[in-house]
């Protein structure tokens, strides 16, 4: 807005100028902007969700051990019962017995070989997974507006 406005109002009266006078005095106007924000919907949105189940194969590696026992005839008389030994990854468990004799002696009748070793196997399984899905609609058309009390 400038002086040569038709709804221009200045704020103070302008001063008279004097022609005679030496310094002019010029009114400075200022002009103030009031800005306001509102909310306006402009539509609406639906929301839907949904829960697709779908199977699917997956490999589960499954470990399990296996035993091999060897059993190895010795037949011999021994002193004292021999412990458990182990010959790598092989356990020897010796089997006894006692023979009547006219004396009990201790016979090594044989002597059990244990050896272990773990497989890898795949095991395929079946399993349920579940997938979400959101579908939406927009309403373009604003809700009217409460009424003012």
């Amino acid at each position: 807005m400038t002086p040569n406005d038709a709804d221009f109002h200045p704020a103070a009266p302008l001063p008279e100028i004097q022609p005679e006078a030496e310094t002019r005095t010029l009114p400075i106007i200022e002009e103030v902007a009031h800005i306001q924000k509102e909310v306006v919907e402009t539509g609406r949105v639906v929301i839907r969700k949904t829960v697709h189940h779908d199977t699917q194969t997956v490999d589960v590696p499954l470990q399990e051990e296996q035993v091999h026992v060897e059993r190895v005839p010795i037949n011999q008389v021994v002193e004292t019962p021999p412990e458990v030994r182990y010959d790598g990854d092989t356990m020897i468990i010796p089997v006894l017995r006692e023979e009547v004799v006219v004396t009990t002696r201790l016979v090594l009748v044989e002597e059990l070989r244990v050896r272990k070793r773990t497989l890898t196997l795949s095991h395929p399984q079946e399993v349920s997974l579940r997938r979400e899905e959101v579908h939406y609609e927009r309403i373009e058309e604003p809700p009217t507006p409460p009424a003012a009390v």
